[in-house]
């Protein structure tokens, strides 16, 4: 199997170069080898590779700049997903894209299920929700893994943040009114890794769509902060912040230019359902990490 993988450098797509490995070639690039802004780039890319599978996690991720940089976010998130889909259309290609709890406006009291209705707050949002329409008019066969939270010990997130700032500050105030599932890019490496595998050996058992693909669980932002700082001190790194010096905040005293759900819990029972996976619990994926890095 020849795998096109987009977004080599990013969290998942750097996990998804070691988990796609022993299903085929894997073409990885990062912007600079295809820009996703770039439309004519891409299908000649496509032309000329012709990938069995094509794998996008790269996207524009910048939430709060996404609202002054539309443009860009709109090429990269909304346009070229569809793009992908034109093009494995034309060469019989499967399609996996990730999207992202913002396509939801955060005011649900439960689990979110994949068929709820959307509506996104902000730009990222709802570039996110257009790029999954644009593939799925295509006509191409595809999966969209919807996350939230993610998390890795490679690129920047809000675990390494909270290490930093945990060593360099008395004091920390974190939002603890906004509640989801940190969620390991190893963790959607591997689920994506059986899901494309299953999906071309056993195409009739996996249904196209959405998926939503998050750890088990779920937390606020605060309490993830307490956990990560918690083992960061257990395992004897320098600490500077005490353990009552993290003080939960409401996310109206941390205010940012584009609006984060206030619930960002997905229902993954399709996805288990589906693929016969079991997804552990956030905790395990955090402190699996935490060992890497610390």
């Amino acid at each position: 199997m020849r795998i096109l993988l987009t977004g080599r450098n990013g969290q998942v797509g750097f996990e998804l170069q070691r988990a796609l490995a022993p299903l085929g070639e894997v073409l990885a690039f990062d912007r600079a080898g295809l820009d996703l802004a770039d439309e004519t780039a891409i299908r000649a890319r496509l032309r000329d590779l012709r990938p069995d599978a094509i794998v996008n996690p790269a996207a524009y991720t910048a939430v709060d700049r996404a609202e002054t940089d539309s443009e860009t976010a709109e090429a990269i998130n909304a346009v070229a997903p569809g793009v992908l889909g034109e093009e494995a259309e034309r060469l019989g290609a499967l399609v996996i894209h990730y999207s992202t709890d913002y396509v939801f406006d955060g005011q649900a009291t439960g689990f979110q299920r994949e068929a709820d209705p959307t509506g996104p707050q902000g730009v990222y949002g709802r570039t996110k929700l257009a790029g999954e329409q644009a593939l799925a008019r295509t006509g191409a066969r595809h999966l969209i893994f919807r996350t939230s939270w993610v998390f890795g010990a490679h690129g920047a997130n809000f675990l390494k943040t909270m290490l930093r700032l945990a060593a360099e500050r008395e004091a920390l105030s974190v939002v603890a009114d906004q509640i989801g599932a940190p969620t390991a890019a190893s963790l959607i490496a591997d689920v994506t890794a059986h899901a494309l595998r299953q999906a071309l050996r056993e195409p009739a058992s996996v249904p196209d769509g959405v998926y939503h693909l998050a750890a088990a669980g779920e937390t606020s932002w605060h309490a993830y902060a307490s956990h990560v700082i918690a083992g960061a001190r257990a395992a004897g790194r320098p600490i500077r912040v005490a353990e009552d010096a993290i003080r939960p905040i409401p996310a109206a005293d941390y205010p940012t230019p584009a609006r984060r759900p206030a619930n960002s819990r997905l229902d993954t029972e399709k996805l288990r359902n589906t693929f016969g996976l079991v997804l552990p619990h956030w905790r395990d994926g955090v402190d699996h990490v935490l060992q890497q890095i610390l």
